[in-house]
C-alpha cells in the first residue's frame, strides 16, 4: 500500500482564496496527498498568497525564508506559491527564491497535477496564464468527504470595475461566470456532504451573468434555484459592487426567505471627488439611495462595507464626507484600512496624504465603526434568532454558530451538535459575540 503524501496549505486574504485552497486540495488528492496542519512533516507546501494588503509580497518571502531548513533537512520536500502574488510576481519569485519548486496563478489551479509531477522529476514549474479553459470544470470534487454545516462556493471570478487602487483585475483577469447548473450541481452536492449554508463567491459576485436553461441568469435567479435544493436553509452572498445590485436582487431580499439579512456592500469613501479619483462610478448620494431600497425591502437588513482612509488627495473634508455617510448608513461591522500604494495601479503614482494623517484618520474612522457595530449588537439583547450551531465552544456544554446576521452567538445547552439549526433568545452581547438560551 502507498504510503500517502502530506500536504501543508496556508491560506492568506479572501474567502475566495480559502475556496480555492480546497480545491487545490482536492485536485492533489488524486495524486496521493491529505492534508497536514503543520509544515513540519508536509511532502509539500503551498503559500496560497493575497496581494491586497500592504507589503504583500515581502510577507510571502518572509514566510519561505521559514522554511529553508526544513528544506535542507528534507531535500524531497516540496515548496510552492499559488494566489495572486504569484500571478502577480511568479517569475520574479522563482529568481529570488531558488527553493521554490512550483508557482501557480488562481486561473490554473487545475493544472495543479501536472505541475506537481513536474516538479516532483526535478524541474521548476511556472504558470501564472489565463488559460481560456474554464478552471471550474476542471476543479471537480474528489469522494464525499463530510462536510461542516456552511461551505463558500465560488460562482463569478475577476472583475471589470478596474477602481484605481485595485489589483484584482490584474491578478484575476476579467469577470467570467459559471454556468448555473454547474453551481447547482456544486450546492446540491455540499448538501448531501452536511452543508446547510452556502455563501457564494465573488470579486463582484452581484455582477453574475451565468448560462441558465434559458438564457443568462442573474444573481438573483440563481439564488432562486438553489432556495429549491432541499436541505440547504441558508444563503449568502459576497463581495459585492453598488452598481450590480440590480431589481431583481434587491427584490430577492424581500422575497426568498433562504436569503440572509446580512449584506457587505463595499463604498470605500464618502466624498464625490474621491470616489471619482477611485474610479468607483457611483456617487455618495447613490450608495445611501441603494442601501434605502434595500433596508425597504428587507427592514432588518445588518450591511457591512469596506473602507479606505488617506487615499491620495484625500482631505480632512473628504474624510468628514466618510464619516457622514457611515453616520447616515448605519453599519453592523467593516473592514477599514490605510490606503497603500500597489505598483501598476493608476493610484500609486498619484500624490500621497502623510502617514501620520492617516493614522489619525483611520482611527477616528475605526472609533465610529466600532460605535456603531456595539449599538447594533447591543440592541439584539432580548431578541430571538435562529442559529445554525458549527462547532463547540471554548467551555463545557457551550457551542457555537452564527445568527442570519452573521453575528456569532454562544450557547450552552445539552445536545446540541453541529449542523443544528435552532431558536435562540439572545441574553448578552460582548465584544465580538452574542450569548443566549435555546427557545
Amino acid at each position: 500500500m502507498t504510503t500517502p503524501k502530506k500536504l501543508y496549505i496556508k491560506t492568506y486574504g479572501c474567502q475566495m482564496n480559502v475556496y480555492d485552497s480546497e480545491r487545490m486540495s482536492e485536485a492533489l488528492s488524486g495524486e496521493g496527498y491529505v492534508p497536514t496542519d503543520s509544515p513540519d512533516d508536509a511532502d509539500m507546501i503551498l503559500l496560497n498568497t493575497c496581494h491586497i494588503r500592504e507589503k504583500a509580497a515581502e510577507k510571502v518571502y518572509s514566510e519561505l525564508g521559514r522554511y529553508k531548513g526544513l528544506k535542507a533537512e528534507k531535500p524531497d520536500l516540496k515548496i510552492g506559491v499559488a494566489g495572486c502574488v504569484a500571478q502577480a510576481e511568479g517569475e520574479e519569485i522563482m529568481r529570488r527564491q531558488p527553493m521554490v519548486d512550483l508557482v501557480v496563478g488562481p486561473q490554473s489551479y487545475h493544472r495543479l497535477p501536472e505541475l506537481e509531477a513536474k516538479a516532483r522529476s526535478g524541474e521548476r514549474a511556472l504558470d501564472t496564464d489565463f488559460p481560456e479553459e474554464d478552471k471550474f470544470e476542471h476543479l471537480k470534487s474528489r469522494p464525499k468527504a463530510s462536510r461542516g454545516p456552511t461551505a463558500f462556493l465560488t460562482v463569478q471570478e475577476g472583475c471589470d470595475k478596474f477602481c484605481a487602487f485595485c489589483v484584482v483585475p490584474y491578478t484575476r483577469g476579467a469577470e467570467v461566470s459559471r454556468p448555473a447548473s454547474r453551481v447547482l450541481d456544486e450546492a446540491r452536492d455540499l448538501v448531501e456532504r452536511g452543508v446547510r449554508e452556502i455563501t457564494l463567491l465573488g470579486q463582484n459576485v452581484n455582477a453574475y451573468h451565468g448560462a441558465g436553461t434559458d438564457g443568462d441568469w442573474g444573481l438573483a435567479r440563481l439564488i432562486y434555484a438553489l432556495a429549491d435544493i432541499d436541505g440547504l436553509e441558508r444563503i449568502r452572498f459576497t463581495t459585492s459592487h453598488p452598481n450590480d445590485m440590480d431589481d431583481d436582487l434587491i427584490e430577492a431580499h424581500a422575497n426568498c426567505s433562504k436569503l440572509m439579512p446580512y449584506l457587505h456592500l463595499p463604498v470605500q469613501a464618502g466624498s464625490d471627488k474621491i470616489l471619482k479619483r477611485m474610479n468607483r462610478q457611483h456617487t455618495a448620494e447613490s450608495y445611501i439611495k441603494l442601501m434605502e431600497r434595500l433596508r425597504e425591502a428587507r427592514p432588518d437588513l445588518h450591511v457591512s462595507g469596506d473602507f479606505i482612509v488617506g487615499f491620495p488627495e484625500e482631505t480632512e473634508e473628504d474624510f468628514q464626507d466618510t464619516l457622514n455617510l457611515i453616520k447616515t448608513v448605519k453599519y453592523g461591522s467593516a473592514f477599514s484600512f490605510k490606503y497603500s500604494p500597489r505598483p501598476g495601479t493608476p493610484a500609486a503614482e498619484r500624490p500621497q496624504v502623510p502617514e501620520d494623517e492617516k493614522n489619525d484618520r483611520l482611527q477616528r474612522l475605526q472609533a465610529l465603526l466600532s460605535q456603531q457595530q456595539r449599538e447594533l449588537q447591543d440592541a439584539m439583547v432580548g431578541r430571538e434568532v435562529s442559529v445554525l450551531f458549527e462547532k463547540p465552544g471554548r467551555q463545557a456544554g457551550q457551542m457555537v454558530g452564527k445568527s442570519e446576521y452573521l453575528h456569532a452567538v454562544h450557547v450552552t445547552a445539552d445536545g446540541l451538535n453541529p449542523g443544528d439549526l435552532r431558536k435562540v433568545r439572545i441574553i448578552n452581547s460582548g465584544p465580538n459575540s452574542l450569548s443566549g438560551v435555546l427557545i
